[in-house]
Order: C-alpha cells, then structure tokens, then sequence
C-alpha cells in the first residue's frame, strides 16, 4: 500500500475544501468529502454534506462501497475537510476504506459551532474509534498547512448561521 505524499496531502485536502465551499453554494453545511485511488491523484467520488444524519464521509463510504471491492477499498484514502465523527468513522471501517487524511479535528469543528443544534458536535476522536475495531486504518490529520483555509470556512458560515 503506497501512502500519500506530504504534497499530495495537502494537494488533495485542499480539493476537499473546494467539496465544501460548493457544498455551502448548494445550501449545505460546509462539508466535503473525496475518495482517493491507491495512485494518491486519481479522485474517484466526491461528496458535500447532505443533512444531519447524511454526513459526507458516511454517504460517500456507503456508496464506495457498493461500487467498489473491499480489497481495492482497502487502499483507497477517503480526504475530508474535518475529522470524522464516530458515525463516519465506523461508517469508513465497516466500508473498508484503508487511509484517511482530515484537515481540522472535531475538537477545533466544535469551537466554530459551539452548541449548535445542526451541528451538536461530539468529542470523540476518530483515532479512538478505529482503535476499537480489528483492523488498521492509517490515519494523518490535522493538517497544519490547510488548517487556517479550513478552518475559516467553518468560522465564516458558523457565524453566520448563529447571527
């Protein structure tokens, strides 16, 4: 399994955050989500935040999964703008999608939102899911150099949807 470079890193994660700005354009929360070939370019699906319930990486996994073996799943690299919360991260596991790459933790996602009831944001690491389960998913996040672009999206449409 050939993991991605630094510069692939930050090169995908940022076309994750493009998933998000899109997803907020589409009346969305500021979500994105893109499934990566084991080549570390070729995106094979992307996903925006759909509700709630329907979160970006949870969808895409689902439908990743029915399209795809779960041995090629396996070193794939789901990218997504924020670190997974437990329904997503067990959603990846069970889909098995090997790597992940996030840009800003859960922990920074719930200082933008705070107790907001469209986005009750739990504190969970994603790390401490995966270790719960039989299987090794690699894991790189956050991502200091995308942080501060991320992280800006979320303040701007959190603000604005709490003013």
């Amino acid at each position: 399994m050939t993991n991605p470079t630094h510069q692939q890193i930050i090169h995908n994660l940022r076309r994750t955050n493009e998933v998000a700005k899109q997803s907020i354009k589409d009346g969305h929360h500021p979500f994105g989500a893109i499934l990566v070939a084991p080549d570390n370019q070729t995106i094979l699906m992307t996903q925006q935040n759909v509700d709630t319930v329907n979160h970006a990486e949870s969808v895409m996994a689902r439908e990743a999964a029915k399209k795809y073996d779960a041995d090629y799943l396996w070193q794939c690299t789901l990218y997504t703008t924020a670190e997974p919360c437990a329904m997503c991260a067990g959603t990846q596991y069970w889909a098995n999608i090997g790597k992940l790459v996030y840009g800003i933790t859960e922990r920074q996602l719930l200082a933008f939102t705070g107790n907001h009831d469209e986005n009750p944001t739990m504190d969970l690491p994603c790390r401490t899911v995966f270790n719960a389960g039989q299987k090794a998913v690699q894991i790189w996040g956050p991502i200091d150099e995308v942080k501060a672009e991320i992280a800006q999206l979320h303040l701007d449409f959190w603000q604005a949807t709490t003013a």
